[in-house]
């Protein structure tokens, strides 16, 4: 046989056997006639199947309902096409579960978010009934142009271990990686959001060509991009991708390393509390820095994005602060330095202080104020960051833009003779400062203390 003959015999083998190999081997969890294969779960909105769709019909006075599969899945890949009401929010639940020991049956774990509001988060993950938003699109904001207003729109989730990561209509929207044991596993549900008004009832949610790839689906996993900004949902811990950039924790989630009281050389022996990864400000009597005192980081910090994870009890007050100068004040209250204010903006008396809102949560405390537009949940953990790169400085509250601003300007000087630092000469202005977390007397808890240096 000569080479020619060889090569169209072995080219047509190829043309012939390949695609066997190749192909993804998907299953259909939609027979498009009815919900075999699904249960519904948890309230009494309606689910029918026409056209080769399912449709969600909203109804007043139920909580969310979820049409969940029979199956459980770990690692996948999963496809399908929706699409949403403008005015009714909906999700598609991945590796999340109902246990009636566990939230009385409450379905929760993740969810692909779907969201036709101005907002557009669709994509974005979100954790159903455990700890809130994972991943908005505030973080990946390219994504927000992906959903298509009344049209269908194609979603795409990947679950790889600890990883998983979301597209819409092509276009990759959310990555994160966790390792809670419980969210290991877990079936797949489509979920109709529980209304408020009247006027929302009998808004539809639709879902049509529902398909999962179980089969060895690590040779079709889409290659990770570098430009999609991934989330470390996993306490206390820098990931690979962050130590990449430069990350570091500045609190270890176990012990007080790293850390002192603020008029002390020593950690606060009483007022704060290490407890299963989270940082307490032990509640008190509501005073500045009357029971354990603040605590600042042994080390001084100049060019820096800082990350604190935080949440707050009702009426609470507290705060983040940098450039911190330990002896300006060596008498009562607080020590001094720029603060990013921790707030509740509805219950404490603070609120009502300073100028056009500048005491509000978010805010640089008594000189800039937050807009009010904030995007934050009392219940769950919420992030600040704040950015220090020379004289500039941006506060972030859940990846959106609260406070701009530059130092040692005209207008900087101005704004710091206003306020209540005006005693204190250049404040703000030192080239570098201990960073700090504030004892208000409230309770408060932090976590995800992270910085890289600049």
């Amino acid at each position: 046989m000569n080479a020619m003959k060889k090569f169209t015999l072995l080219s047509l083998f190829c043309a012939i056997m390949l695609p066997a190999f190749t192909q993804p081997k998907w299953e259909n969890l939609f027979n498009g006639k009815d919900l075999t294969g699904w249960t519904k779960l948890n309230g009494e909105a309606g689910f029918t199947v026409k056209d080769g769709a399912i449709t969600g019909t909203s109804r007043l006075g139920t909580p969310n309902t979820f049409l969940a599969t029979n199956k459980k899945f770990t690692d996948f890949i999963l496809e399908l096409d929706y699409r949403v009401d403008t005015g009714l929010n909906s999700g598609i639940q991945f590796r999340s579960i109902s246990d009636p020991a566990v939230k009385n049956g409450r379905v929760h774990g993740y969810q692909y978010e779907i969201d036709p509001s101005s907002r557009a988060w669709s994509g974005g993950i979100y954790d159903e009934a455990r700890r809130g938003w994972l991943y908005s699109l505030e973080k990946n904001p390219a994504a927000k142009k992906a959903y298509k207003n009344g049209q269908w729109n194609h979603a795409r989730i990947e679950a790889r271990g600890q990883n998983m990561r979301t597209w819409l209509n092509e276009i990759p929207c959310g990555n994160i990686i966790d390792d809670l044991p419980e969210a290991a596993t877990g079936f797949i549900a489509l979920q109709v959001h529980e209304i408020s008004r009247a006027a929302d009832a009998g808004r539809t949610v639709q879902w049509r060509n529902i398909r999962i790839l179980t089969k060895d689906p690590g040779q079709y996993f889409t290659p990770f991009d570098s430009t999609v900004a991934q989330v470390n949902a996993i306490d206390n811990t820098i990931s690979p991708e962050e130590a990449k950039k430069g990350w570091k924790l500045l609190w270890d989630g176990k012990t007080n390393n790293g850390w002192r009281g603020a008029k002390l050389s020593n950690f606060p022996t009483n007022g704060w509390k290490i407890e299963n990864g989270i940082l307490k400000v032990v509640g008190a009597s509501g005073g500045e820095a009357a029971n354990g005192g603040d605590i600042v980081t042994i080390k001084k910090y100049r060019n820096f994005e800082l990350s604190v994870d935080f949440k707050i009890t009702e009426g609470a007050n507290s705060g983040i602060k940098y450039f911190v100068d330990t002896d300006l004040n060596k008498g009562e209250g607080s020590s001094i330095g720029c603060e990013f204010q921790i707030l509740d903006d509805d219950l404490h008396p603070d609120a009502k202080l300073g100028v056009a809102g500048n005491r509000k949560l978010g805010s640089l405390y008594d000189l800039i104020p937050a807009p009010d537009d904030k995007f934050f949940r009392k219940s769950d953990f919420n992030n600040a960051r704040i950015v220090v790169n020379g004289n500039k400085v941006t506060h972030y509250l859940n990846d959106k833009v609260t406070v701009e601003y530059i130092r040692g300007t005209q207008l900087w000087r101005a704004l710091v003779a206003y306020s209540k630092f005006a005693k204190y000469p250049h404040f703000g202005e030192q080239e570098e400062g201990n960073i700090l977390l504030q004892d208000h007397g409230n309770e408060v808890f932090f976590k995800n203390i992270k910085i890289r240096e600049l």
